[in-house]
């Protein structure tokens, strides 16, 4: 797999959401480490802003000037910068382009994703995304 000449195969045509991207992981014979490529047009962004309960992210931007959005604002990064997004609410993140960055991460059998903007998390197994406000009490129902 070379980042330079990416056999694109995957995309997303959302409005706001727009990307192609190049799974990487699966390619080199990855098992415990993902990887995927995603080329982002201008003002494009990657996935909603998010964080990781289980699972470390790193972010390598491989060219132009994507706009980090993480736990501390937003700010623009360049060819080479290599980000890490720890688990919890300090690993929140959203990637903005214009550019081509790779984001690598662990694999984890059981992952919940976090979505602070719209109050929602996402179960890995089994798969779903559920609105934080509908949590009831640990014994409702039993």
């Amino acid at each position: 797999m070379n980042l330079f000449a990416p056999d694109f195969d995957h995309s997303s045509d959302r409005d706001g959401y727009r990307w192609r991207g190049a799974r990487i992981g699966p390619r080199i014979g990855g098992r415990q480490i993902g990887a995927s490529l995603y080329e982002l047009p201008d003002g494009e962004r990657s996935y909603p802003f998010h964080l990781h309960h289980a699972i470390e992210e790193w972010l390598l931007v491989v060219s132009g000037e994507p706009v980090l959005r993480d736990a501390d604002g937003e700010r623009s990064l360049r060819a080479g910068d290599v980000v890490c997004f720890p688990t919890g609410p300090d690993g929140a993140h959203q990637v903005r382009g214009p550019g081509t960055v790779v984001i690598f991460s662990a694999s984890a059998q059981l992952e919940a994703t976090e979505y602070p903007d719209s109050g929602k998390v996402g179960i890995s197994h089994p798969r779903g995304v559920f609105r934080l406000a509908d949590a009831v009490d640990y014994w409702e129902g039993e």
